[in-house]
């Protein structure tokens, strides 16, 4: 069991700003029509997976995060594989060695071969657990994750994701009981996407 106690980044400290020009840089793609894990379509599209291997996206991320997580009792952090994969890495790196929270992936479908664990890293059943998306649409992924920790006896109340893209995530997350707490949204691009 870890109680987060990082303090929030200052917002004149040009951190957050300095992570969300990152992610309008190395992240944001417009201009051509994409689809969405929801199968939806767009024309803004936000590909999170590469700024997160950037040291200095990625620990910017994790700072984000753990200012969130400050003053919670949290056992562990994860997500469903592979979006969360880097953020939960992350975090887990930035946390030690002040309050180290130990994290975890949830797999898509079981390995025929291994352990066949659908959980992956650390974890025990009625563990208090928050998960991380890098984007969120309609909220699907972190559903799924959700659904397989519940099985397995966790406790999920709140979600954590880079970008929220506004199109239902918060309410069907809700829905199930879980609180969206999103770093930035869409709408926190919109200069980044004028002609």
């Amino acid at each position: 069991m870890s109680t987060t106690t990082t303090q929030p980044l200052g917002a004149g400290d040009g951190r957050r700003e300095r992570l969300r020009q990152l992610l309008a840089a190395e992240a944001l793609i417009t201009g051509r029509e994409m689809t969405l894990a929801s199968g939806r379509t767009s024309n803004l599209y936000f590909n999170v997976k590469k700024p997160l291997f950037d040291p200095e996206c990625a620990s910017l991320i994790a700072d984000e995060i753990l200012a969130r997580l400050a003053g919670e009792t949290v056992d562990y952090v994860g997500g469903m594989a592979l979006g969360a994969v880097p953020i939960v890495a992350a975090v887990c790196a930035r946390s030690f060695p002040g309050q180290p929270i130990r994290g975890f992936f949830v797999r898509k479908d079981v390995k025929e071969y291994g352990t066949q664990n659908l959980i992956e890293g650390y974890f025990e059943p009625d563990a208090r657990v928050v998960l991380f998306e890098d984007v969120t649409t309609t909220g699907g992924s972190t559903l799924q994750a959700a659904k397989t920790v519940r099985a397995a006896s966790g406790h999920v109340a709140k979600a954590i994701t880079v970008i929220d893209r506004l199109e239902g995530a918060r309410k069907n997350l809700a829905a199930e009981g879980i609180d969206l707490v999103s770093l930035f949204t869409k709408d926190d691009f919109g200069d980044f996407t004028k002609s």
